[in-house]
């Protein structure tokens, strides 16, 4: 079994909030919360784009050419992003960036496996009524969500900045 512990209250350490970004609303909502609750608490943010794997893998000049694209979306997503927190006041927070390749849960588990500072996954719910969203179904109501190795904290997506912050 993995070492589980975390570190965040060990001298040098701080605890940090995970946002998985991507291009959804409700990517707003649970960085909004999340950036907020650092703040509060003194802590930091992981941000974490994952390129999901395309299906042409066995052309490697595709697959190349994917990648490439899947690393452009990614830093375009995180200048956007950035733009937020500067914009609410919170680009000041301490922040990594970090880019991953593979299937998104698996790569929400490593991340947290390597940094045993990280202890709040943040996700948004969507405020769509055909459900909360692929990460929330997967990671907060699946099979593995008894055993998920931190909290995982769900922010309604229909909140505004405004409301987030008065609750953070």
């Amino acid at each position: 079994m993995a070492d589980i512990t975390r570190r965040v209250f060990d001298e040098g350490h701080r605890r940090k909030f995970l946002v998985v970004l991507d291009e959804t609303p409700e990517c707003e909502t649970a960085l909004s919360f999340a950036a907020a609750r650092a703040e509060r608490t003194g802590g930091g943010l992981v941000l974490l784009f994952v390129i999901e794997p395309g299906s042409f893998q066995h052309w490697l000049a595709v697959e190349e050419a994917q990648r490439e694209e899947g690393l452009s979306k990614a830093q375009a997503v995180f200048r956007l992003y950035t733009r937020k927190l500067k914009y609410w006041g919170l680009d000041e927070l301490p922040r990594e960036q970090i880019v991953r390749e593979g299937d998104k849960a698996d790569e929400i588990r490593r991340v947290i496996e390597e940094d045993k500072d990280i202890a709040v996954l943040t996700l948004g719910a969507s405020a769509d009524p055909s459900g909360p969203g692929p990460l929330v179904t997967t990671l907060a109501a699946g099979a593995g969500a008894g055993s998920f190795p931190i909290p995982i904290t769900i922010v309604p997506g229909n909140l505004t900045y405004e409301e987030i912050k008065g609750i953070a």
